[in-house]
């Protein structure tokens, strides 16, 4: 990646449905290059998606929770065998396998206590092998950024 793939990351980071011919402008190219760079960076992966980004607040999700799970063994077979449980939760909007202590952090939303305690009791707890669960409510979101840094 050069100079230009970087800006035209910042770029669509910050807006993804800008036309091509303006991120050309943006970034000093033409447009048919510009649309080769966003394909190949598309094509490798580098850009993986695009999206919309939802306030859950506004969507009727404000609680969040980051629940930390512990698991009696660390095995790869248990890894693999939480993921694809967890990964079926929708409540599950991230989730980290991690180092130290807690072996995954899952970020999770609902619309309500009650709908977090169903959460833990119907679908997080019956998930084979997990030891511990501990969860912290998150009183307000002060930064979020779906972007990167951008790269000097």
């Amino acid at each position: 990646m050069d100079k230009i793939d970087r800006r035209i990351l910042e770029i669509l980071q910050k807006d993804a449905r800008i036309s091509i011919v303006e991120l050309a402008e943006r970034v000093g190219l033409s447009a048919t290059p510009c649309r080769n760079r966003v394909a190949k960076l598309e094509q490798t992966g580098v850009i993986a998606r695009y999206g919309a980004v939802v306030s859950p607040e506004k969507a009727g999700y404000p609680i969040t929770a980051f629940v930390s799970v512990e698991l009696e063994r660390q095995e790869a077979q248990s890894l693999a065998l939480f993921e694809r449980r967890v990964a079926e939760f929708e409540e599950v909007v991230q989730g980290f396998l991690m180092t130290g202590s807690q072996d995954f952090l899952l970020r999770v939303v609902v619309e309500d206590l009650p709908a977090f305690e169903r959460f833990l009791q119907d679908k997080l707890t019956t998930v084979p092998g997990i030891r511990s669960v501990r969860s912290r409510f998150a009183l307000r979101q002060f930064v979020w950024r779906s972007r990167l840094p951008a790269a000097d």
